[in-house]
């Protein structure tokens, strides 16, 4: 059986070191035979499933590459690079990995990670229909701390780590909820170590040519033959950003023609700002007896002569800010957005301003 002292993140350990990390019999047994019940994500290179480890009940979410899909092998490398020497609470958190042989003599690779509880950003942001319950409906403050928790993560990844590093797919997908919410970004399948070129160390590329990501959140430089770089993923930060706070993903049914996500929010501001903000948000608002409905709405004059009114007005404020700072990491040029440690400055000050 797997030893519990096997199960933390290894920091220091070679990729070598990983492999004899956990046996591909130990995985079938703790997923009941990689049972279609226990799948709980896919992707582009396979599918997530959620395991119980026998010897001592810890449960963890095994990521099995699919060999046959092109890239699948070069993305498991690729994850192992970039996560063996990285740690930041806002990170997935890897426990170990498997390159072995499956009962049938097949390559397998798979990589074990910290299971979180309450899935994706994305399943929380946009539930199923038959899964509309409060429960899953995401407060202002939530929002605000799960930005400010991915933010730092790049922030991390960016500018703390020995060698920066880019995410290079960033979605509300690819960032998983804890028990207490707190955000963990995940999927360093197509992760990029970037070297600083001699003319501008702030525009750190990477040579790699070939990239995927996402459609929506994926740069606009890059679809024109640029260069990987840490202002990539601010772009994609943007978006996510304006996704978190609207409930509307970058690809969405209303995006379909020349309006995109940005263009929506950047019309509404500054003064319309609660007619592009997800409506449960303002649901969230006008449950507090305190706060005036109509101002909520902005069908009435703010009065600020009561706490509801103010707390109404502060909302206002406050989801402006957001989205002011979703527009400028989002805009096209790539030198005129934001840094990711002045947007996790300015996003800690918007939520201390609100408290």
């Amino acid at each position: 059986m797997l030893k519990k002292s096997r199960y933390r993140l290894f920091t220091s350990c070679s990729y070598k070191d990983w492999k004899s990390g956990v046996s591909y019999s130990q995985l079938a047994e703790s997923t009941n035979g990689f049972s279609v019940d226990n799948i709980i994500g896919s992707g582009s290179f396979g599918y997530v499933y959620k395991g119980v480890i026998p010897s001592d009940g810890t449960i963890v979410a095994v990521k099995v590459l699919n060999l046959q899909q092109q890239g699948a092998s070069k993305s498991f490398i690729d994850e192992c690079k970039a996560l063996r020497s990285i740690r930041h609470r806002n990170l997935l958190k890897i426990i170990t990995a498997c390159s072995s042989i499956d009962n049938q003599g097949k390559d397998f690779k798979s990589l074990v990670f910290e299971f979180m509880a309450n899935g994706s950003l994305d399943s929380s942001l946009h539930p199923r229909e038959d899964d509309q319950s409060l429960s899953k409906r995401l407060s202002f403050i939530q929002r605000l701390d799960i930005a400010i928790g991915v933010a730092s993560a790049l922030d991390y990844l960016h500018h703390h780590c020995e060698t920066a590093i880019v995410h290079c797919d960033l979605k509300s997908s690819n960032v998983l909820l804890d028990e207490d919410m707190v955000a963990h970004v995940g999927n360093f399948g197509l992760a990029r170590f970037l070297f600083e070129t001699p003319n501008d160390p702030a525009i750190n590329q990477t040579m790699s040519s070939q990239l995927k990501g996402s459609i929506g959140y994926i740069p606009p430089e890059y679809g024109m033959g640029g260069q990987v770089s840490t202002l990539g993923d601010v772009y994609s930060y943007g978006i996510l950003l304006l996704e978190i706070f609207t409930g509307k993903r970058p690809i969405d049914d209303i995006f379909k023609g020349e309006l995109t996500i940005y263009q929506f929010v950047a019309m509404a501001l500054p003064d319309h700002v609660m007619d592009v903000v997800d409506p449960s948000i303002v649901l969230d608002l006008e449950a507090d007896s305190d706060v005036n409905h109509d101002i909520v709405r902005e069908q009435a004059p703010f009065r600020c002569n009561n706490r509801g009114q103010v707390k109404a007005k502060k909302l206002k404020e406050c989801l402006a800010s957001v989205m002011h700072i979703g527009l400028s990491c989002s805009v096209m040029s790539p030198r005129e957005r934001m840094l990711m440690d002045v947007v996790v400055r300015k996003m800690s000050k918007i939520r201390d301003s609100y408290l």
